[in-house]
């Protein structure tokens, strides 16, 4: 999800570029969960935990800030794979790029509240691969396919926060263009050498 054109981009009040939620897309499930969205995005955030609830996701690794390492797979089958997350709104929306090369995918979700205190999660994906694959996707059986399965990953998500009632810890930062926002600015840096003491 990068924001490489103008209009792939939207500047809010305080200057900021973020990108614009996926204008098209292959996949898009949604579930609603009975719990507050601070919540349900909260425990979406501990990527580590997914392999809890997850019939395919087998391993998520931090490798940076905004970068996690995913296996997935049934069986003895695996597939690792690297993803960047490139936006992350607190309580509200996250978007994520495939890092591997063949085949590639982008993906969002997005959080929104329900009048009865619980959330809407709204999951999209573009898959974008290489190759011969770009045929697959065309295909209705293989959209079809990865449409079951990011529904039954809800539908599991679903059953796993209702069944905690609370979140089992929090990411609460916010990222733009792939990069982590701080809340205070860096001080500049002096343009003076920095002499050795002592």
């Amino acid at each position: 999800m990068m924001a490489h054109e103008e209009d792939d981009g939207r500047t809010d009040g305080d200057g900021v570029t973020r990108r614009r939620p996926l204008r098209e897309w292959h996949v898009e499930e949604t579930v609603e969960v009975a719990v507050p969205v601070r919540t349900a995005y909260n425990q979406w955030t501990q990527f580590k935990t997914f392999p809890r609830f997850s019939a395919v996701v087998r391993d998520v690794e931090q490798v940076r800030p905004t970068v996690t390492a995913w296996t997935i797979g049934y069986g003895l089958l695996r597939h690792r794979f690297a993803v960047e997350i490139v936006e992350q709104d607190p309580d509200a929306y996250l978007a994520w790029r495939g890092l591997e090369q063949h085949p590639t995918h982008e993906g969002e979700v997005e959080f929104r509240p329900t009048g009865s205190d619980g959330t809407v999660i709204t999951v999209r994906m573009l898959l974008r691969p290489h190759g011969a694959g770009k045929v697959l996707t065309r295909s209705p059986g293989v959209t079809g396919l990865t449409a079951r399965l990011v529904r039954a990953e809800l539908v599991d998500f679903k059953h796993f926060i209702e069944g905690l009632g609370q979140e089992g810890g929090a990411w609460r930062g916010t990222i733009r263009n792939g990069r982590v926002q701080h809340d205070t600015p860096e001080p500049p840096r002096s343009r003076v050498a920095q002499w050795p003491v002592g």
